[in-house]
């Protein structure tokens, strides 16, 4: 399984409506076509984490294809009153909020 993790600002008091535009996302076809298998958003003093689950590691190149629809623009601008970048200067595209992973462990099956 591949993840990504998306880190920006957002207020405490946003997170119900941040969870409302993700409930409805998902509940379309949308996480399918991006190849997304689980979503977690966590909050912490202000900073938003995105974790995304995908089966392989190919999540970014269907998010690529995704990113016409107009359902991941509808979601990418309804969360913008919420969700704003953890550094503005340098933030072009979500990849530029993308945390770097350097330590992975999993239990033996």
């Amino acid at each position: 399984m591949h993840s990504t993790l998306i880190v920006a600002r957002m207020d405490l008091g946003s997170s119900a409506d941040v969870s409302k535009l993700f409930t409805e996302f998902d509940a379309t076809e949308m996480p399918h076509l991006m190849g997304t298998r689980r979503r977690q958003l966590f909050s912490y003093r202000g900073l938003y984490f995105h974790l995304q689950d995908f089966d392989a590691d190919n999540g970014g190149e269907l998010i690529e294809r995704a990113k016409t629809d107009p359902r991941f623009i509808g979601i990418s601008n309804d969360l913008k009153p919420f969700i704003e970048a953890y550094d503005p200067a340098t933030w072009r595209s979500p990849a530029d909020a993308m945390a770097t992973r350097f330590y992975d462990w999993q239990a033996a099956e």
